[in-house]
């Protein structure tokens, strides 16, 4: 799960409100936690470039591996929920314990058409409001 993530699709959320761009490194730090690096652009692809750096920890990586905490903001940890994750780690669908916060990320810039349609109807069976869901503007690779 280590490395870049483009974020193809996300509910608003006043941390993210107005980013295009939108991509998250995970990276393994010493002590055993996750590094998080969020980044995007202000307003368009050529706005100012905006990072916010947190981290990330599995509090219970024997039963619940794909549930960790993350935090940005000192001691304040908030859940992020690997809901779906492609065998090949090629897309993750991620929301948190409450119907707040939902995610479609993906390896690449850019998502099939057909294979978002998909994982819209999934979100959509595990009960999300996909209408909600901002497409994200990434820069083609």
């Amino acid at each position: 799960y280590l490395g870049t993530w483009y974020e193809i699709a996300r509910y608003d959320h006043r941390f993210e409100r107005g980013l295009v761009g939108v991509t998250a490194n995970y990276a393994k730090r010493e002590d055993g936690k996750i590094e998080v690096l969020n980044s995007g652009y202000e307003g368009s692809l050529s706005g100012t470039y905006s990072k916010a750096i947190g981290k990330a920890k599995i509090p219970d990586p024997i039963n619940y591996p794909a549930k960790l905490k993350v935090s940005f903001f000192w001691i304040f940890y908030g859940d992020y929920f690997v809901l779906e994750l492609d065998k090949d780690y090629q897309w993750a669908l991620i929301g948190s314990s409450s119907d707040k916060y939902l995610w479609i990320l993906s390896r690449t810039p850019q998502l099939d058409v057909n294979l978002y349609e998909v994982l819209l109807e999934n979100l959509s069976d595990r009960g999300y409001d996909v209408t909600k869901l901002i497409k994200v503007e990434q820069k083609e690779v």
